[in-house]
């Protein structure tokens, strides 16, 4: 399963499926430390690890689509 990073507060991190739209909150602990918000996580085996080349590409994504919008 794919999950985004919406918002880190404190010890709580929450997280929006990207199929799905469910959103849930977990503990921080759970994560890879190095997280921030829009990280993309795949949970797999009971563990969520980073996917780092597909939050890229995403981001490049955004910023094209924002840039199509100012034309």
């Amino acid at each position: 399963m794919k999950w985004i990073i919406d918002k880190i507060e404190d010890k709580l991190v929450t997280l929006e499926n990207d199929t799905t739209k469910e959103i849930i909150t977990i503990e921080k602990k759970e994560l890879p430390p190095s997280i921030h918000e829009g990280s993309i996580l795949i949970y797999k085996n009971n563990k969520y690890t980073e996917q780092p080349k597909e939050e890229e590409q995403r981001r490049k994504e955004i910023t094209e689509r924002f840039k199509k919008l100012r034309k």
